[in-house]
Order: C-alpha cells, then sequence, then structure tokens
C-alpha cells in the first residue's frame, strides 16, 4: 500500500515500519526531514527554523499494544 507524505496510521507490530516515524513527539532537523516538514511545519513543536516536532500521541493508543506512526517516505501529496 502507498501512503502519503504525513499519513498517520495505527499499527499492532513492536517496530516502526519503514519510511514511518513514531508519533512520539521527537524533535527533528528540517534539513533532513524537508518534504515532511513542509506539510506539518512547527504546529508540534521545534524551533520552525531548524527543527520541528512530530506529533505525540503516546498514550492515546486504543490498546496498548498498538501505536500510531507517521508517513516520512511516501508520496507527496498534491495540491488541490
Amino acid at each position: 500500500m502507498d501512503y502519503l507524505i504525513s499519513d498517520i496510521i495505527l499499527v499492532g507490530c513492536n517496530f516502526v515500519p519503514v519510511g514511518f516515524l513514531p508519533c512520539d513527539g521527537s524533535i527533528l532537523p528540517i534539513a533532513q526531514y524537508e518534504a515532511l516538514y513542509s506539510l506539518i511545519g512547527p504546529q508540534y513543536g521545534g524551533d520552525g527554523h531548524t527543527t520541528f516536532a512530530l506529533p505525540n500521541l503516546k498514550g492515546k493508543e486504543p490498546l496498548p499494544s498498538l501505536h500510531y506512526v507517521i508517513c516520512n517516505d511516501g508520496i507527496y501529496p498534491q495540491r488541490p
């Protein structure tokens, strides 16, 4: 299945799938994740100049064995 960059999905594995990052509030460098930053911006944290944060969905999972991940290596969504 192909995912769009910034898609958030719920997974039931004990690892983060290739092409995804954990939705754990991590601070990331914009230069390394430009496409993802261009879609989510600094709304979840970071300084907005050199860093940004991923959404923090830890503790929001419907079951303890599940966790949220965000796509960082997928299809860039087209603008309407």
